[in-house]
């Protein structure tokens, strides 16, 4: 007779769970490839990504921001103190043009008895402002060209913009990285990769940044330590390149009363003409990139 074998199985019982246990293997070991691509992705500025409607700052940095914010507050507070008696009632930030049209008529006597005070006061609160990000200094601007007139007026919002920018531009370093990746996250890459591809001549593509509209102020003195913009060309971008938007609006404050609307500052001329200065600012670099490509 012959006997019915049943056949064996080539494999045995550990080679059999090991066959098994592959796949799994497989699936752990791509998950970690993919954790460190995102370690990796954590040190680029555009990296961490943040949920919607999720405040970004940790506990730490809220309170770094909030201590900054306290220490500023007493010191602008203390200079207030200081100032010689007024009527406070009548003083508040402007929010339209009627109300800076009434700030002007309420405050022209006191800036010409205690000029030193007043200044020291305008100041204060335009840096203040700067720092924080708090709309409105382009009344303030308008304010200096209606008290001072153009040279002086001109000076003195330039001194604070730059100072006040300077300011955010470290706030920004110490708090700033959530806060724009969760307010900008598109936007900030595309800076970071302006940036990437300017590096050579940083200077005139800042300069050209700040001269035209093409990218808010409040947006590069946020994103500017972000995308590691040195200070120094920070500093120097600014200072320059706020000086031609800066004069068209003091110039501006000397006719208050005609001015209608904040829009009418920038219209097309306007913006024809600080397009032209930016692109002058920019014309070594395109000629430079010319030069290499010939």
């Amino acid at each position: 007779m012959i006997k019915n074998r049943v056949p064996r199985s080539s494999s045995s019982p550990a080679s059999l769970l090991l066959s098994m246990a592959a796949p799994r293997s497989l699936v752990v070991d791509t998950e970690r490839l993919l954790t460190r691509d995102e370690e990796n992705n954590l040190d680029s500025p555009t990296g961490k990504r943040y949920k919607e409607g999720k405040f970004p700052l940790s506990r730490w940095e809220f309170a770094a921001a909030l201590g900054v914010f306290v220490v500023f507050s007493i010191g602008l507070f203390s200079i207030y103190l200081t100032m010689p008696a007024a009527e406070y009632g009548k003083l508040k930030l402007p929010r339209s043009l009627s109300d800076l049209r009434l700030l002007k008529d309420n405050i022209g006597t006191y800036a010409k008895v205690y000029p030193a005070k007043f200044i020291l006061g305008y100041c204060s609160t335009y840096i203040f402002m700067q720092t924080f990000m708090i709309p409105g200094t382009i009344f303030m601007s308008l304010l200096a060209g209606a008290l001072f007139g153009v040279f002086k007026g001109l000076f003195l919002v330039v001194f604070n913009s730059t100072a006040g920018a300077s300011s955010c531009f470290f706030l920004s370093k110490l708090i700033g990285r959530p806060i724009v990746n969760w307010l900008w996250p598109e936007k900030l890459r595309f800076f970071q990769a302006e940036i990437a591809k300017r590096r050579d001549k940083l200077l005139n593509y800042m300069l050209f940044l700040r001269i035209t509209p093409t990218l808010p102020n409040l947006f590069i003195n946020l994103a500017s330590p972000i995308v590691d913009i040195p200070f120094h060309i920070f500093l120097s971008a600014t200072l320059v390149g706020l000086i031609p938007a800066a004069y068209i609006t003091v110039k501006a404050g000397l006719a208050l009363g005609e001015l209608k609307s904040v829009k009418d500052l920038y219209d097309f001329k306007t913006l024809s003409v600080l397009f032209l200065i930016g692109f002058i600012s920019i014309l070594p670099t395109i000629l430079k990139r010319k030069k290499i490509y010939e």
